[in-house]
């Protein structure tokens, strides 16, 4: 009879167990749910795609629809940042496009709500990311130091520290770029103080590299120096990337090469011409013709041949046909070529500081070996005779002459009475008179070294005998 009871109890347990377990089918509705969310079309999507097809024809309207987008009030979703913050992209690049620069900064000030929406770090990309836009718009400079200086006020007013020190660094960047190096100093030497006391390290490098340039502009290279240990100084402590290095060789082989370096300058050309080409940077042309005017520069111009062969078809352009030409006339020593080059690619040679310098100084080595080369048969010369050979005017060939004889590169004198240059064979220097004073000067100082000892010995001799007689006196009295 108790087993029915107890079956009763069991089936009461079961009953009661299958009633308390959650039921398997909710776990499948909520995943149903949230699926048929996610396959459900975004409108913010649809309208952000629906405005860029719009872009390709109708801008104007495109641009009332990113802005639309920008401002949608009633989403703060991840989703709906990322949405918005490509509306910005695109109304950025449009107003860019048409030159609406006043609008790129209008941009800023209207989406100051959606900025208060999400982090200041990535608010700060943002801006970055528009400067960037407006910067690939051709000869924009101008505008493009307008727009930082409203950023920079507009991060002053919304009390952006960082944001404004990155900006105010790609402006004296800016202003190095349109010549306006007492501008661009000033503003550097003000944001320096600044970073060392954050202690920004990554802009520490950056600014004291722009600083290195503007010196150099200034033609002040001790301060450059200074500024580049700076910028590597404060780069060891952290991870520079490969494009920052890269510009830091480009500006060691730039002082290099003004200090008369040349085989040094153009190894770190050649360190920064391979990063700048492994990234594919738009820079790496500028390193080969850094490195094509150093093997001019260092005597050989038929060296050049071996690089423009392995790379001239990739960075083919104006500045290399330009150092092609140099090279050529170099290694012709031929003055009428070199002045045809110059001609032809003036405007080239004349948009690069220390091309336009060390063109000049490979001129000036031309126009000396094709002097030595005319006046090596002569001991007396005429100056028009000279002039007429070279083919170049008397008073610039006379000028010239003067400063070679000046600086001991040639061995004569200028009669300008008679307009003749007179020319004396250089004298073998007889080294027995220099030799005769070093032999001399070394029996002179093995005298003197002898006369010591000898003292020495004179003196220990006479301690000696005088501490001898200091024991006999004290024997006898006692």
């Amino acid at each position: 009879m108790t087993a029915p009871a107890s079956m009763e109890v069991s089936g009461g347990v079961e009953e009661s167990k299958t009633a308390t377990e959650p039921k398997p089918s909710a776990p499948t509705n909520v995943n149903a749910a949230m699926e048929e969310e996610e396959s459900l079309p975004d409108p913010l999507k649809e309208a952000l795609e629906a405005a860029e097809e719009l872009a390709q024809s109708h801008p104007s309207k495109a641009i009332t629809a990113f802005h639309a987008i920008v401002n949608t009030p009633d989403r703060e979703d991840d989703a709906a940042q990322r949405l918005k913050e490509e509306a910005i992209y695109r109304l950025a690049k449009l107003h860019a496009d048409a030159h609406q620069f006043q609008e790129v900064m209008l941009l800023l000030k209207t989406s100051d709500v959606f900025f208060a929406q999400i982090p200041k770090a990535k608010t700060a990309k943002i801006v970055r990311t528009i400067i960037d836009i407006v910067t690939k718009v051709p000869d924009s400079v101008d505008l493009q130091v307008d727009l930082c200086r409203e950023v920079v006020a507009w991060c002053i007013a919304q009390k952006r520290t960082f944001l404004r020190q990155r900006i105010e660094s790609r402006l004296a960047t800016l202003l190095y770029a349109r010549a306006d190096y007492s501008g661009a100093l000033a503003l550097i030497s003000k944001l320096l103080r600044e970073l060392k006391k954050f202690d920004d390290k990554q802009l520490l490098v950056e600014t004291h590299l722009v600083e290195a340039r503007i010196d150099h502009a200034l033609r002040n290279l001790p301060k450059a120096k200074a500024a580049l240990t700076a910028a590597r100084t404060a780069g060891n402590s952290i991870y520079v990337v490969p494009a920052m290095q890269a510009e830091l060789d480009q500006m060691s082989g730039v002082l290099h090469c003004e200090e008369g370096d040349y085989k040094t300058a153009h190894s770190y050309f050649l360190e920064a011409f391979e990063a700048f080409d492994s990234l594919s940077d738009l820079r790496a042309p500028k390193c080969l013709e850094y490195m094509m005017l150093c093997l001019v520069l260092q005597g050989a111009p038929q060296d050049v041949s071996a690089v423009t062969s392995k790379h001239g078809l990739k960075y083919a352009g104006d500045g290399m046909n330009a150092l092609i030409a140099i090279a050529a006339a170099a290694k012709e020593r031929s003055l009428e070529a070199f002045d045809a080059a110059r001609k032809t690619y003036g405007g080239v040679l004349a948009q690069d500081l220390l091309l336009t310098h060390h063109v000049h100084i490979v001129y000036e080595q031309l126009l000396e070996s094709n002097l030595l080369k005319i006046i090596e048969p002569f001991s007396c010369v005429e100056i028009e005779h000279v002039a007429t050979l070279i083919n170049l005017p008397q008073k610039s060939v006379e000028r010239k002459l003067s400063q070679m004889i000046l600086d001991d590169k040639l061995h004569g004198t200028l009669d300008q009475g008679k307009g003749q240059l007179l020319v004396y064979e250089r004298s073998t220097l007889d080294k027995t008179f220099s030799h005769g004073l070093e032999l001399v000067g070394n029996l002179g100082m093995v005298v003197d070294s002898l006369f010591r000892r000898a003292q020495k010995m004179v003196y220990a001799g006479h301690a000696r005998e005088g501490g001898g007689g200091g024991g006999e006196g004290a024997a006898s009295s006692a």
